[in-house]
């Protein structure tokens, strides 16, 4: 039996795939039953039927399967919560107005220095605002007359304060004592096993990283790119691979916006910020990042929508500068780049479906091993590294059947792989991936 057919329940036999997540949340991906719902929220917000409008708006933000937002009909309006990652947002609509909360933190002692946090918080921040409410709580508020309130309002306004109380609170409550966690208990805890196994691959993953630093075939300081590839490549990989949240995951989106600032720093003074980042994380205590690992339901996405062709441009981009390194030897630099031009894709841009799936099984191959360890039975090469080729073609098979209905000519050209060695492999699946035709049923 072919190693999708042992995960997904395809066959006789059926051996069922650990409840594990991957990847950051997108909101894109949405039946046509939601994009009806915000059809009709529109119309009855210009009909002025606000009532409807906001019940038929928060049908489309809710997602049956993970049960993110919880809304109530009442005599006076409707009543609502919405989750996203650790925090809850609550509030009411009517006629007259609508209105949304999220507590982020209990004050225990008002401290000048998270109250001047807030204010410049609130200067970047377009619908909503910081203030500490009668119970004591840091809130964030956003706010809005009815006949104001249309769906596109009420989207952008609830996803940036959304977004600003799920990443504050553990930011806020980690570098200033004088405040309190408040609203977790929705949060999914994992098996210590899981974290245990998440957080030692952190570790992992970034020492070999420092090592190559030290020990390398290549100075890093001569060949400043070869040494990009290799921590980006880390960032993205683990940022997808274990899902953090808080200070960790905060790190990997820093590290991200650093390196791709620009403020006149050179390539070698880039990488040197990166490394110290990654040093930080290797100087946290195992229990801080313990604490950083655990699943949550969401509502609104943070990495933006893109089709096929943003994938293509990365690899056309990228791809070109592994060959190099290939022919000279270098296949642990060799390598990060097919691996940077994945992790990229997936942390900035929510690619069509089939590109998630195929990249998503592009670490499973390539990662055979820490999956395993989470618990799948992935058999895609042997103990010497020999690849399992069947094994291979039936698992792409099968991710083109889940989506063949609304993508009728995805047909990778299975000849193009190349299974003569690792980079080798990694480097024709991207370039298959790069032919492929994702043209969409209308």
């Amino acid at each position: 039996m072919s190693f999708l057919s042992k995960i997904f329940g395809i066959g006789h036999d059926e051996v069922a795939t650990p409840d594990i997540l991957f990847g950051r949340f997108s909101d894109s991906y949405k039946d046509d039953a939601k994009y009806d719902a915000w059809d009709q929220s529109i119309q009855h917000y210009e009909e002025d039927d606000y009532i409807l409008s906001f019940e038929k708006f928060f049908e489309y933000l809710s997602d049956s399967k993970q049960e993110n937002v919880q809304f109530t009909s009442t005599e006076s309006g409707i009543e609502f919560e919405i989750l996203q990652g650790s925090k809850k947002i609550n509030g009411y609509a009517n006629e007259e107005q609508f209105w949304a909360e999220g507590k982020i933190a209990h004050v225990s002692e008002n401290k000048i220095g998270f109250m001047r946090r807030l204010l410049d918080q609130n200067y970047n921040l377009k619908y909503g605002r910081y203030c500490i409410d009668k119970d004591g709580d840091i809130s964030i508020v956003f706010d809005s007359l009815a006949i104001d309130a249309s769906p596109y309002k009420l989207y952008y306004g609830l996803k940036e304060i959304a977004l600003a109380a799920d990443k504050q609170d553990d930011l806020l409550v980690e570098e200033f004592e004088a405040l309190v966690p408040v609203n977790t208990g929705h949060i999914i805890e994992l098996s210590d096993e899981e974290k245990a196994i998440k957080a030692a691959y952190v570790r992992d993953t970034i020492e070999k990283v420092l090592d190559y630093l030290n020990h390398g075939k290549l100075s890093p300081t001569q060949y400043p790119g070869a040494l990009t590839y290799l921590l980006l490549n880390a960032v993205y990989k683990l940022d997808f691979l274990t899902r953090p949240e808080g200070f960790l995951m905060e790190a990997f989106e820093r590290m991200h916006r650093t390196f791709f600032a620009s403020d006149g720093l050179n390539n070698n003074q880039k990488n040197h910020n990166l490394i110290k980042e990654f040093r930080k994380i290797l100087d946290r205590p195992d229990e801080r990042i313990l604490q950083e690992l655990y699943r949550t339901v969401a509502t609104f996405g943070i990495i933006n929508p893109s089709g096929h062709e943003r994938f293509r441009n990365i690899v056309d981009g990228e791809l070109k500068n592994m060959t190099w390194y290939m022919e000279n030897g270098y296949e642990d630099v060799a390598i990060s780049i097919p691996g940077y031009i994945v992790g990229h894709a997936l942390f900035y841009y929510s690619l069509p479906e089939p590109d998630k799936d195929l990249l998503l099984l592009y670490y499973q191959i390539m990662e055979q091993d820490y999956f395993n360890k989470l618990g799948f039975k992935l058999e895609f090469y042997d103990s010497t590294g020999n690849f399992r080729k069947g094994e291979v073609k039936d698992a792409i098979q099968v991710v083109v059947r889940s989506h063949r209905n609304k993508y009728p000519s995805l047909d990778p050209d299975y000849r193009l792989l190349d299974f003569s060695s690792m980079p080798r492999f990694a480097r024709s699946y991207v370039i298959m991936m790069h032919k492929l035709d994702l043209t969409k049923v209308r």
